[in-house]
Parts: structure tokens; sequence; C-alpha cells
């Protein structure tokens, strides 16, 4: 069997808008995108773990703990371009710049610190294995039960989004899943072709929902950061 060529991405730009320089950010004495390296080095599982960013701080950092970023990203670093687009964009850069073509490219947002080398090394697994073409990392929702979602109006009432089944037990309803950022992975031509991780051949791996955290607002990391104490014991 011949062996695929896999790249790690981690799209971290500089330009957060809700936690200003959100990839660096402390949590838990080092800066957040240093978990997301370290568990990627950790898994073994890839030929480059490369950090594209737009920013020398962030550049300058992931390269203390490991990762390789050998040139910054020049383009789909503003507030409208999505993770898909950044990360094919460096992928383009970094066959240009390694001379080579990379099978898989496996995405690690670094906004998800609790996810670890296990948790990256089961879900490449089972994209490999099954042979996907897309695939991206979900949680089961638990006690935020989405069934039960309503809006506000203005005089404090509410219309709920799904009326046929309030009112059940929540035992009696459908499992739902919330996609996560923590891992995705995806055939290198197939995101070539798509210019996306989600198309009609997209399939879902189930993480634990502690290592699904993802960050984008201070709510987001306080939640996070306790996440992660009570998994490692530090409360």
């Amino acid at each position: 069997m011949v062996k695929k060529s896999v790249i790690a991405i981690i799209p971290a730009r500089g330009g957060s808008k809700r936690i200003p320089q959100k990839n660096i950010v402390p949590f838990h004495g080092k800066p957040m995108i240093a978990y997301t390296i370290q568990a990627a080095i950790q898994s073994q599982l890839f030929e480059k773990v490369l950090v594209s960013t737009d920013s020398e701080d962030i550049a300058g950092i992931s390269r203390n703990f490991g990762a390789d970023v050998p040139f910054l990203r020049t383009s789909k670093n503003d507030d409208f371009s999505g993770a898909s687009e950044a990360t094919l964009f460096a992928l383009g850069q970094a066959e240009e710049h390694w001379h080579t073509t990379f099978d898989v490219v496996v995405q690690l947002m670094a906004n998800c610190p609790i996810r670890d080398a296990d948790d990256i090394v089961s879900a490449f697994t089972h994209f490999n294995q099954n042979e996907h073409l897309s695939q991206i990392s979900c949680f089961k929702f638990g006690f935020m039960n989405p069934w039960w979602a309503f809006k506000k109006n203005s005089q404090d009432g509410g219309e709920f989004l799904f009326p046929d089944v309030f009112g059940k037990r929540s035992q009696d309803n459908e499992e739902l899943f919330c996609p996560t950022g923590a891992i995705w992975a995806i055939k290198g031509v197939y995101l070539k072709e798509t210019c996306s991780f989600y198309s009609f051949a997209t399939t879902y791996f189930e993480l634990d929902w502690k290592s699904a955290v993802d960050i984008d607002t201070y709510d987001d990391l306080e939640f996070a950061q306790a996440v992660y104490a009570m998994k490692y014991g530090l409360l």
C-alpha cells in the first residue's frame, strides 16, 4: 500500500474580532494555538503541521511550539472568508512551497484547545478506514436540547421552532448533533474540486462534547477553561 501524504492545516488569522488575538490568547498557561499544534505533532500522523496565518506574532509563537510556518497567508484572511476557503488557499501555498501534492488535508481549528492527539487519531482512523471523501467532527447535544428552542419577542413571549415536538419527553425525540471545528478531514483533490468540506459526500465523526468545545466568545473561553480544568483534574 502506498503511504499517503497527509498535512495538518491550522487556520489562524490575526484579525479576530470577538476575542482580539483569539488564537494566541492565554489558556491555562499557554497560547491557545499551542494545544492544537502539540496535539497534531503528538498524533504522529502528519508530514507537515502547517499554521496558516497572516500574523507575524502568531507565526512566531507557532514556530516556537513546533509548527511549520514557512510563509504567511496572503489571501482569505478577512472577515468574510470561511475556514474551507482559508484551508484551500493554504493548501495551494503549501504544495507550491514544498513542491509536492498532499493526498489528505486535516483541518484543525486553533479555537478547539481541548481536542487532543487521541481524538485526532480516532477521527483520522475512521476517515481513512472508511475511505470517506470528507469528514467533519460533531458532538451530540445534551442538556441544551435544540428541540425546545424558541425565539423571544419584544413582549417577552416566545415562538417555539419545533412546536410539534415540544412537550414530548427529551428521551422520546431523535438525537441531534452539532458540527465542531475540532477535526475536519478531506481528500486533497476533493477539496480542490468542491472548495469546501461540506458536500453531498460529507460524513460526520462524533467526538466527546468536551473535546468538541469551540471558543468564539469570552463566554466560550470561560466555559472551555472550566471544561479543561475538569478534564485534567485542575479544579
